[in-house]
């Protein structure tokens, strides 16, 4: 059955998937697949103890690489091959799937980069820490676009943002500031951007690609540029622009992964509205099912960073003080600490519920009118303002009032309770440190559960839940977030035992590579 003809945004998003991907016809590099054995599994353990969002673990992965070996000097030339052949190894990229080609073009990415930096820090008075800190994630980014492109996820944003733009309105301020913080929002709901990759499209976005051509300009307005862009990641309307964002988003990600699967009958698909309604109930129910492993995955490292982080906390904290104190270390109230918190987020993830087929039946009727209504939006607007009114300030202490009440009565239960099962103060301070992380990432984990829930239902219980876990899973979330900026164990992982570990590799893969040329000479 023959529907509607495609408005113009989806037209541009169909032709983008409809395009056919010319293979390479440079030759693949390849490594040793007894290291890639090897490598990948300590890129799998290094990573479990790692909580980033799945998306970004390749860019984190050739920043961490480029860190590493930049510390000593270098440039791309020198570069680029060994940090492709690292993420071969860890198998971030199947052995024989990137082009050779690709190495010139990632020496040339690095070298750009460089050479900016040190313009940047020549012209510009920037804190020579914070320049550091953008190049690795301006250079990280680019050269994960350079190696793994992906213009189907580019054009979704794009989409995206000409359907919702117009439904977020910020009364008192521009255009312009709405346009990037919808982009901004978009960027991290939909494409799962982290920091760096937001500083990454807004340098874009304000600069243009960085090249030869355009490298002096840059440099001689980069300071403008980096104060610009720092402000809008700080915009105090961003929380709640993101959350409508989100609230968006699962039809999006449905309709790309009907688009990705059917890239060779797209035409046909849109045609004939039984196929296309079979196709998006087809791949609904394919992601409900991924939900399950995709949150044991969550868990586990979850479970992974928690234990490990939490183990090295309470011995060097916990067990000083008790040895100080009682002249003894108390191991079975360590034992306690380290293990109830894991256990409650296994219980917690137990209640997890995926979603039924009414919401793939919403999710089919959203993408009908992204693909078909002349001017698509989302079913309703958000109207926001960066300075609200000030006609109920009484209204407004008394929620303030509120939510100090839910902090100290949740924190207060819970030291309650600790004495009674006779924690000393020490131990209190490590089991709340930690089970505020643990209701963070639970939550966390229980975002990643409803990624493809189209209007969530509240239950009756719901809002008294939130009154007192919303304060500890705030007060997690800050402390996921320096625990992750100052992890001794990865710091250890990446800075002391790795540098040593690849080189054994590379010497291994040479060796390897020897000992092959030597058999074919005897042949």
């Amino acid at each position: 059955m023959a529907i509607n003809k495609l408005n113009q945004y989806a037209s541009f998003l169909i032709k983008t998937f409809e395009g056919e991907v010319m293979a390479s016809t440079s030759r693949g590099i390849t490594v040793n697949p007894i290291i890639s054995e090897i490598a990948s599994w300590y890129e799998r353990l290094r990573n479990a103890m790692d909580i980033r969002e799945e998306e970004v673990i390749l860019r984190a992965a050739i920043e961490r690489i480029l860190k590493r070996r930049l510390i000593l000097g270098g440039n791309g030339k020198k570069i680029a091959s060994p940090l492709i052949r690292e993420l071969i190894w860890a198998r971030y990229f199947p052995d024989g799937s990137v082009p050779e080609k690709l190495i010139e073009d990632v020496a040339k990415t690095i070298d750009l980069h460089l050479a900016l930096r040190e313009h940047v820090l020549l012209n510009n008075h920037l804190k020579e820490s914070d320049v550091n800190k953008w190049f690795y994630h301006l250079m990280s980014s680019k050269i994960e676009q350079v190696l793994n492109p992906n213009k189907e996820k580019e054009a979704m944003v794009n989409f995206m943002f000409h359907v919702l733009r117009d439904n977020i309105i910020i009364k008192d301020d521009t255009e312009e500031e709405k346009d990037i913080q919808t982009l901004i929002a978009i960027r991290k709901a939909y494409a799962k951007d982290d920091l760096a990759f937001l500083r990454y499209h807004l340098f874009v976005q304000y600069f243009g690609n960085l090249s030869e051509k355009n490298i002096n300009n840059i440099a001689n307005n980069f300071n403008s540029g980096f104060f610009e862009i720092e402000k809008q990641l700080i915009y105090p309307l961003r929380y709640k622009i993101y959350t409508y964002v989100k609230k968006q988003s699962p039809p999006f990600f449905i309709l790309d992964d009907v688009l990705r699967s059917e890239k060779q009958n797209i035409h046909l698909l849109i045609n004939d509205e039984e196929k296309l309604k079979q196709a998006v109930y087809f791949i609904c129910q394919k992601r409900y099912d991924s939900i399950t492993s995709r949150v044991q995955q969550a868990i586990v490292k979850s479970i992974i960073f928690i234990i490990l982080t939490k183990a090295l906390i309470a011995l060097a904290v916990e067990g000083t003080y008790e040895n100080l104190i009682y002249g003894k270390v108390i191991w079975k109230s360590i034992a306690l600490n380290v293990m109830i918190p894991p256990f409650l987020m296994i219980i917690a993830t137990a209640f997890i519920k995926t979603p039924t087929q009414e919401n793939s039946k919403r999710i089919y009727n959203r993408i009908q009118s992204l693909l078909f209504n002349a001017k698509p939006s989302a079913p309703y607007p958000v109207v926001l303002k960066l300075f609200p009114d000030k006609t109920r300030p009484f209204i407004d202490y008394v929620f303030g009032f509120l939510w100090f009440a839910a902090f100290f009565l949740s924190f207060g239960v819970c030291i309650f309770l600790l004495t009674k099962l006779h924690f000393n103060i020490v131990s209190q301070g490590v089991f709340l440190f930690f089970l505020a992380i643990v209701c963070f990432l639970f939550y966390r984990i229980n975002r990643t559960a409803h990624t493809y829930t189209l209007e969530t239902k509240q239950g009756l219980i719901t809002p008294v839940i939130d009154f007192f876990l919303m304060p500890i899973v705030q007060v997690g979330r800050y402390l996921t977030d320096g625990i992750s900026q100052i992890n001794i164990i990865l710091f250890v992982l990446d800075f002391i035992i790795e540098t040593p570990f690849k080189g054994m590799f590379a010497f291994f893969e040479q060796w390897f590579l020897f000992l092959n040329t030597k058999r074919e000479y005897l042949e």
